[in-house]
């Protein structure tokens, strides 16, 4: 099928963005480096989740006997202490899990993207994926503890561009607390652009969660970009969503570099 831009039925499906996609890729925690660690996360609501690292998997915990599991990771030391963990669950395989360990600050958000349902707690809107975020305090931390992660408004009227790799080229504006609008400058999708609703955490002073929810192409997604050089934004993250047939799910990991366009003030 022809791609017609202004046309979204001829738009390529999830899996057609994949290839080549992950060439900006940060290089992943070994698992040999987190193996034994345990990190116990309690939300407001008094909701507490064991996770074990061993043996290069991830066992979980929700600890009032709710549900529990073992899955494959995939990690990313975003700072100095600042662990980033993807989790596509297989025994829930519409649901993925994105976990920032913040282990300095001794906090944490996690953020469950779920396909196909809406589960209690998610972001408002009707697309085909959905959104929880869940700020939690880190059981085990010793010491002070930071700032709980929260929403921000830092990054609203910015136009970054982002490379993810040296064919796939788009670039963002970030319209309001809800919105955004992305452009594809070259790749697969070149030429197609959508503005699609979203949602911004601050991990740390200028380290921010940016996910968002497409609504033509059903897919979540969740990155942690660090702003603090605007000329050289660095990216991590991860796309989850339905397959072409709607029969599966696909779920990888990416990365992008970055830098500040223009501001604009709303």
């Amino acid at each position: 099928m022809t791609v017609n831009t202004q046309d979204s039925a001829t738009w390529l499906p999830l899996s057609g963005l994949e290839p080549g996609f992950n060439e900006n890729k940060a290089t992943s925690v070994p698992t040999d480096h987190v193996d034994g660690t345990t990190l116990t996360t309690r939300n407001d609501a008094g909701t507490t989740i064991r996770h074990v690292f061993r043996n290069g998997l991830l066992e979980w915990d929700i600890q009032d006997g709710q549900q529990s599991g073992v899955d494959a990771y995939e990690a990313f030391m975003v700072d100095d202490g600042l662990l980033y963990v993807q989790v596509h669950h297989r025994d829930i395989p519409d649901e993925a899990v994105a976990i920032i360990f913040d282990l300095r600050a001794g906090t944490c958000l996690s953020v469950l993207n779920c396909a196909g349902r809406t589960p209690q707690g998610s972001e408002p809107g009707h697309t085909g994926v959905s959104q929880s975020f869940i700020p939690s305090i880190i059981v085990e931390h010793e010491g002070e503890r930071g700032p709980l992660p929260h929403p921000t408004n830092a990054l609203i009227g910015r136009r970054v561009r982002w490379e993810y790799s040296e064919s796939h080229t788009y670039e963002h504006v970030y319209i309001n607390s809800e919105w955004y609008t992305w452009h594809c400058i070259s790749g697969p999708e070149r030429g197609q652009a959508d503005t699609d609703l979203c949602t911004y955490y601050e991990i740390r002073k200028g380290i921010y969660v940016f996910a968002w929810r497409e609504k033509v192409i059903p897919c979540a997604s969740v990155t942690v970009a660090d702003h603090r050089d605007v000329s050289n934004i660095r990216s991590w993250g991860m796309l989850f969503g339905p397959d072409d047939r709607k029969e599966g799910y696909i779920h990888f990991t990416f990365g992008a570099k970055g830098h500040l366009t223009s501001i604009n003030s709303y």
